[in-house]
């Protein structure tokens, strides 16, 4: 184990670990033991009481932040040229459609976010073994793929994120940044906190959130009081 800086020791000394604490203190505390010298990210790890495995306790969604994510996020429109100008307007970072397929198929995708059109859908199919594994696949769950390109455009550019739970269990979305806050921090989670409350599985039993823990970039992690949230 890499040994601890004399930052990082005082910033777990800051940490109780036999403590829950509510989302207003843990942002607060999160800002106080960031020690990198970047506008280091603020995540959230939420472990809940579903099997993954089963397709009717797939927990997947998404949510528009009230403060954003703090993050430029750069968007490909793949659009037919009718809607080119529409996404341009929107926002979108680049946006055409054969071109920019060539590039994806040779690897390229430097992008966050891509958001298209149902009937270009046919085209990406190929080269879902690209897009797929970085999660960059546009679907019509996410507001993905649709018609209304410049609202999907405006949405992501304002701080709408989608979140799955991965095969563990846990759903990991970024929140915000530790410049923001502390009470922009604690409301982005609260938002992310009561979506993914909503999609509780009828068919998941026993505790659905299980607990929740806040970090950000190489910091300890806070656990949050589950009730308080």
């Amino acid at each position: 184990m890499a040994r601890l800086t004399k930052k990082q020791k005082a910033a777990y000394a800051k940490v109780d670990a036999n403590t829950s604490y509510d989302l207003k203190a843990a942002s607060a505390l999160i800002k106080d033991i960031t020690t990198v010298k970047f506008d280091a990210s603020v995540d959230l790890a939420i472990k809940l009481g579903v099997d993954p495995r089963k397709a009717n306790q797939m927990v997947r969604g998404v949510v528009t932040l009230p403060h954003g994510t703090g993050k430029d996020v750069k968007v490909l429109a793949l659009v037919t040229p009718d809607k080119e100008a529409e996404a341009t307007a929107a926002g979108a970072d680049y946006v055409g459609l054969d071109e920019f397929l060539q590039k994806i198929k040779g690897g390229w995708t430097d992008v966050d976010v891509i958001i298209t059109m149902p009937s270009v859908m046919g085209k990406l199919g190929p080269l879902g073994r690209v897009l797929g594994p970085r999660g960059l696949m546009p679907n019509p769950k996410t507001g993905t793929v649709t018609m209304d390109v410049a609202k999907a455009v405006k949405d992501v550019k304002a701080g709408k994120i989608d979140f799955k739970v991965d095969k563990t269990g846990i759903v990991h979305a970024a929140i915000g940044k530790v410049s923001f806050d502390a009470s922009q921090i604690a409301e982005n989670a609260n938002e992310l906190i009561q979506t993914i409350n909503k999609l509780k599985p009828t068919t998941a039993k026993g505790t659905y959130i299980k607990s929740v823990f806040m970090s950000s970039t190489m910091s300890p992690s806070v656990q949050l009081d589950v009730k308080s949230a």
